[in-house]
């Protein structure tokens, strides 16, 4: 399975550095030199990191054959993936990729059904949950230990204690606080 572990935000420097919006928990690990990555577009890729290193909080990566500041700004909105095991847990139980999410039921702590995870959006404040309805519409539930205290993989759920008015589909709200739940967007 493919994952999402990255994506170029921009230029750095004029020698072919890129900064990278990170969306895995193992970064060093990811974007280590000699690693290949597959990009969307694919046309941008495969990608192998010559090396990477942190500056002021932010990953900066430079690939083979991305030599100067043109070549690495042509990269700029590129997603980073890498190839993982279907079955693959991760070994924080309070962390799991996009896809084993989508696709959940979701259910209130008092049993109502919901709907069904349709997709996570990595917002800058916290990961948030699409939940589509089985009548039409959408509610974005913020992926927040709050408002959702539970995910049980091996029996297909997420558990939701929402706010009054969160589930209505036309609602669209955000959380009170980030909850680490998605370390690679899939990675």
């Amino acid at each position: 399975m493919i994952v999402t572990v990255g994506r170029v935000t921009r230029a750095h420097g004029i020698r072919g550095d890129v900064t990278v919006e990170v969306r895995t928990d193992t970064p060093d690990e990811r974007f280590a030199a000699g690693r290949t990555l597959i990009t969307e577009p694919a046309s941008a890729g495969p990608l192998t990191v010559r090396q990477s290193r942190w500056h002021s909080g932010r990953l900066l990566v430079r690939f083979e054959n991305v030599d100067d500041r043109d070549a690495a700004e042509a990269l700029r909105g590129t997603v980073l993936q890498t190839e993982i095991d279907d079955d693959e847990r991760l070994d924080d139980p309070e962390e799991f990729y996009d896809h084993q999410l989508e696709g959940l039921q979701v259910v209130t702590v008092a049993g109502n059904e919901v709907g069904t995870v349709g997709e996570v959006i990595h917002a800058p404040a916290q990961d948030v949950l699409v939940v589509r309805h089985p009548r039409g519409g959408e509610s974005l539930v913020p992926f927040v230990a709050d408002i959702v205290p539970e995910v049980d993989l091996d029996s297909g759920t997420v558990i939701v204690d929402p706010p009054p008015g969160l589930l209505e589909p036309e609602t669209q709200t955000s959380g009170p606080r980030k909850r680490s739940a998605t370390p690679e967007s899939g990675s």
